[in-house]
């Protein structure tokens, strides 16, 4: 009986060495957390590049679309294939008329 027990305790013994020691034990166990830790500081490290990158590019975007639209309104510029369309309401467009019919009467009674 104390042989199968000290069987028994020397294989529970090996077992242990190996749970501790061997291929899954503790050491490797320590390098694959580092291993981890690395990574996900590198990670972090892309992730806040990727979102600089991304600010970045809608800035870009955001400032030519700005860009395009001031050259557009105020310099009346439009792109190569374009036709360039003003539509004005009819209320301006009456007084625009009226105007420019007031300033020919009164030129015309000054020539008189």
């Amino acid at each position: 009986m104390r042989v199968a027990f000290l069987i028994i305790v020397a294989l529970l013994a090996a077992v242990q060495v190996e749970l501790w020691l061997g291929k899954g034990g503790l050491p490797r166990v320590m390098s694959l957390r580092s291993q981890v830790e690395a990574q996900q500081k590198a990670n972090a490290q892309a992730q806040a590049r990727n979102e600089r990158l991304a600010a970045e590019v809608r800035d870009l975007q955001e400032g030519l679309e700005m860009v395009e639209e001031k050259a557009r309104t105020e310099l009346g510029m439009v792109k190569p294939d374009e036709i360039y369309v003003q539509l004005t309401s009819q209320a301006a467009a009456r007084q625009a008329s009226a105007a420019m019919t007031g300033s020919t009467a009164a030129s015309a009674s000054a020539n008189r």
